[in-house]
């Protein structure tokens, strides 16, 4: 359990039990369905946890030159990339650090072919199966017009020659049924082509190790494409299965302001800190707090940005908020962390690891030059 006065703030901080728990359940689906289960950096990239993470899984897989980059050197295992695009100025570095690299489209395909053959990395083409239960559009890679991944129409057979993995990615934060409904359209619209793959991936919103959710059901489907397509490698790559409420967002409150209601101003922004909670978006919960009108003393919550709608939202407490008061934010390593900015040039949070003999660790703390270099 983190004790939070230990804790700077404003600070981003892991508690490695939690982490621990997560990489065992992941560990668990590996072993027992006989797949490989990669770390997605796009959800989850505190590379201070990386070596952790590689004692579990099999890798990581990026989508970027430099998250590969940041793979390679932090966990060096396998490295999986797929980008919507790739340039001329960075695949020649992409193809020496990939294991597997996937192409959004059959042109990029045509384009990087020679390379990618000659770089001797495992290449695959990204698929849309055309179906998603996903309901926030802006996560919804299976979407109308969406621009990742080739539809059945629009499929080359006769470009496959080379290609060793088809790749699909149509869940967010979604259980094994919805998985189950995915893979069932999948392979009735390239079925036909899974038995001449060396494998498949299949994509990342695996909420595994969300409490409620059903390992169980999907050790049994993964062995179901198993036994239907033997010899056929299967690829998860969930990245906020990984980080999924493995820590907190510590922030404290710095001044109270009267407009009709209390508004508490924190040092914490929540376009700055906390994207993915207006992107989604979400209500974050607070240690301690409730819902407008359910306790005492209800406030809304503040960043500390210049943006008008810099606003995390209204919150009730038993007792009075005081400035120097600690406001603890659940759930905050998965997404947020990677999608943070330096926007006003306010403060970014420091990230610290709370380790299993309880003693936080301070991994790093951000200054004006990261501000300035950032622009």
């Amino acid at each position: 359990m983190i004790d939070y006065s230990q804790v700077p703030s404003p600070c981003y901080v892991l508690e490695e039990s939690r982490l621990i728990r997560n990489l065992e359940i992941l560990k668990r689906v590996q072993d027992e369905a006989d797949v490989k289960i990669i770390c997605a950096l796009k959800g989850y990239s505190m590379w201070s946890t990386f070596p952790l993470i590689g004692k579990y899984l099999a890798g990581a897989t990026a989508s970027s030159l430099n998250e590969a980059i940041l793979a390679r050197e932090e966990m060096n295992k396998e490295v999986h990339v797929f980008a919507p695009t790739y340039s001329d100025d960075e695949i020649n570095e992409i193809l020496t650090i990939a294991n597997h690299i996937t192409f959004n489209s059959f042109s990029q395909w045509q384009r990087f072919k020679k390379k990618s053959l000659a770089a001797k990395v495992s290449p695959g083409i990204r698929i849309n199966p055309e179906f998603s239960t996903v309901d926030t559009d802006i996560y919804n890679p299976c979407g109308k017009y969406s621009r990742l991944g080739v539809t059945r129409k629009e499929f080359r057979e006769d470009q496959l020659e080379g290609i060793e993995g088809l790749h699909f990615h149509a869940l967010c934060e979604q259980n094994a049924d919805a998985l189950e409904a995915v893979l069932k359209n999948f392979e009735e619209r390239f079925g036909e082509f899974i038995p001449k793959m060396k494998w498949v991936n299949f994509g990342g919103g695996h909420h595994i190790t969300r409490a409620d959710y059903e390992v169980d059901r999907l050790i049994s489907i993964l062995k179901g494409f198993h036994s239907r397509y033997p010899g056929v490698q299967i690829i998860l790559e969930p990245g906020e299965a990984v980080g999924w409420q493995t820590g907190e967002l510590v922030a404290t409150v710095e001044d109270i302001v009267r407009n009709e209601k209390d508004i508490a101003i924190l040092n914490v922004s929540v376009s700055a800190h906390m994207p993915d909670c207006l992107e989604m978006p979400y209500r974050p919960m607070i240690l301690g707090s409730g819902m407008p009108g359910e306790k005492k003393y209800e406030y809304r919550l503040g960043g500390n940005t210049c943006l008008a709608g810099d606003i995390v939202g209204d919150y009730s407490f038993d007792e009075p908020l005081q400035v120097g008061d600690k406001i603890v934010f659940f759930d905050m390593i998965h997404y947020t962390m990677v999608k943070t900015t330096f926007f006003n040039g306010v403060k970014h949070p420091d990230i610290g690891i709370w380790h299993l003999d309880n003693h936080f660790e301070l991994v790093r703390s951000f200054c004006y030059q990261q501000y300035k270099d950032n622009l």
